[in-house]
């Protein structure tokens, strides 16, 4: 059995919940991508175990994983839930979802790289899942941000295999992203500042603890 036919049986274990169902057929259609069922399942249970009680996220697209983390949150705690969005339409689709299914999430419109300058900490948990080639530049920022031992989940990290292959054997519009996430997954498994490790879920989630400087 191969990864792809791994991951379909896994999607198929994964309970299809009511209230998420009109959030993918929504980006079905509109064709926005949210976090895979598998990602979805394995979000859930980080925040469950974690129990963070101030989240970041950046990359709402229409709101979907924000919802996910709120409704873990919500069997613990009140939620305290930041999102950062620069597309346009996905802000005004990620309004509506949030203001129909979550009342506990604050949606920030902008560049990450501008709102996570301007923001203050200290965050319990940030989820990452924004433009892939950004993942490196936002990082220092974002370690700043977190708490002592607070925890970084950063999905895509395995780009659907791609960042396994050689460069060379990609398309040229691809070749930049494919050497930040290498750089990235590089400097978060080596940097002695994060405690790492990289789960092949989904299309991979990478799970980075702060460590202390010094």
């Amino acid at each position: 059995m191969n990864r792809e036919q791994t991951e379909r049986y896994l999607e198929f274990l994964v309970p299809d919940e009511d209230w998420a169902r009109p959030f993918r057929e929504e980006a079905e259609r509109d064709d926005v991508p949210v976090i895979r069922r598998t990602t979805q399942q394995f979000l859930t249970w980080t925040v469950m175990a974690e129990k963070p009680e101030r989240i970041l996220e950046i990359g709402t697209a229409t709101g979907f994983s924000a919802v996910v983390m709120y409704r873990a949150v919500q069997s613990y705690g009140r939620p305290d839930i930041l999102t950062v969005e620069n597309y346009p339409p996905r802000i005004a689709a990620a309004t509506k979802n949030l203001a129909a299914y979550a009342d506990g999430i604050t949606l920030l419109p902008g560049d990450a790289a501008d709102v996570i300058r301007q923001l203050r900490g200290p965050f319990d948990m940030i989820f990452l899942d924004g433009p892939k080639a950004q993942y490196g530049i936002y990082l220092p920022r974002l370690y700043d941000l977190l708490r002592p031992d607070g925890i970084l989940v950063t999905d895509n990290v395995l780009q659907d295999g791609a960042v396994l292959q050689s460069r060379f054997m990609l398309p040229r519009r691809e070749r930049t992203v494919h050497k930040r996430m290498r750089d990235f997954l590089y400097e978060i498994m080596h940097d002695d500042q994060w405690h790492s490790v990289i789960v092949p879920v989904g299309d991979g989630v990478a799970l980075s603890r702060k460590r202390s400087k010094g």
